[in-house]
């Protein structure tokens, strides 16, 4: 076994020693614990007494306060009463919908339960969107809608005292200390690449600020809209992880919806999907729409940012080469279209 792979099996078998005290708490008949996803949170399946099933979510240190993990919670609720399908919350014994557990070896880490969603990921990714043409343009076109009613009901919810979410604002974004890292720093860069990436950052401050930050294209956004948060049961597509959900800019919403496939043959169709679809909901004029090119290359480097405050860990070595290569792809075409 590597070092890296002992040292994952070691966190894995950490963060489920945590769950396992942190389910004294639930009034839960759990059978079994198995992971289902260990990466920035460690995602469980509880097997339930009966057929039940349910997830457990451990939280990272450090990315949420209580204050800001519990108003993920109130949108979620507001979300749900407006139609939206997304996950929901067992509470606890103690009525709350997460606590604060600490483990023998663990420092104190939130972790909620949810009731199980049945549903296969829309893809990845590591293995990409499967389908045709016709059937991933019918996805991406529930994907806009869906994203549409999100930023229709945001924009007409009167959020409860004490709201608390990041944002991704040009301060989060491309400002000094980004929300994601400073992704200009990345080691894995080439000068040449450093210095693209520098002529856009410069360009996406100034498109960002003249864009401006109206209630009509800015407000809560779920911001991590990708296939692998999309799960499909038959006809109906639900929304889950809500953990980067924030404010920021609702086109950036759309392109992170479309980052990972942004170069692929059934971008065009996914891409004119999606915009169909949200179109159907919420409007989104031409004007508007012509600056998606800016929200890709901003998306891009926050993806660079994840990798560089990540440079020891085995998926950050894996997924660096690629989301250099589509950064700067997404950047050059950024610059491109801005000098038109």
């Amino acid at each position: 076994m590597t070092a890296d792979a002992a040292e994952s099996e070691a966190f894995l078998e950490e963060m489920r020693a945590l769950a396992l005290i942190a389910l004294r708490e639930w009034d839960l008949a759990v059978t079994s614990v198995a992971p289902i996803k260990v990466r920035e949170n460690a995602v469980f399946k509880l097997d339930l007494a009966g057929g039940g099933r349910a997830v457990l979510r451990v939280h990272r240190r450090g990315y949420h306060s209580d204050e800001e993990l519990e108003s993920e919670f109130h949108w979620l609720r507001a979300l749900e009463a407006a139609g939206v399908a997304v996950p929901r919350v067992i509470r606890s014994r103690r009525g709350r919908d997460f606590e604060v557990v600490a483990g023998a070896s663990a420092g104190p880490r939130q972790i909620d339960v949810f009731e199980w969603i049945d549903g296969a990921q829309l893809g990845s990714v590591e293995t990409g969107i499967e389908g045709g043409s016709d059937a991933v343009a019918g996805q991406y076109h529930t994907i806009g809608a869906i994203a549409a009613r999100m930023h229709n009901q945001a924009a007409n919810w009167q959020r409860p005292p004490g709201f608390r979410r990041h944002a991704w604002d040009a301060a989060g974004l491309i400002g000094e200390q980004p929300l994601w890292g400073r992704f200009w720093e990345l080691a894995a860069l080439s000068p040449g690449q450093r210095s693209l990436l520098d002529r856009a950052r410069r360009r996406i401050a100034a498109g960002l600020a003249q864009y401006g930050m109206a209630p009509d294209r800015y407000g809560l956004i779920h911001a991590d809209l990708v296939p692998e948060n999309m799960l499909i049961d038959g006809p109906r597509i639900r929304v889950i992880d809500f953990d980067d959900a924030g404010f920021g800019w609702h086109l950036f919403e759309l392109a992170t919806s479309l980052y990972f496939i942004a170069g692929d043959r059934i971008f065009p169709a996914a891409r004119d999907a999606l915009i169909r679809g949200y179109r159907s909901e919420r409007p989104l004029p031409e004007e508007a729409l012509a600056r998606l090119p800016l929200f890709l290359a901003a998306r891009g480097t926050t993806y660079l940012g994840w990798v560089h405050t990540r440079q020891g860990s085995e998926t950050a070595r894996e997924l660096t080469p690629f989301l250099i290569e589509r950064a700067c792809a997404a950047a050059e075409e950024y610059l491109a279209a801005d000098r038109m």
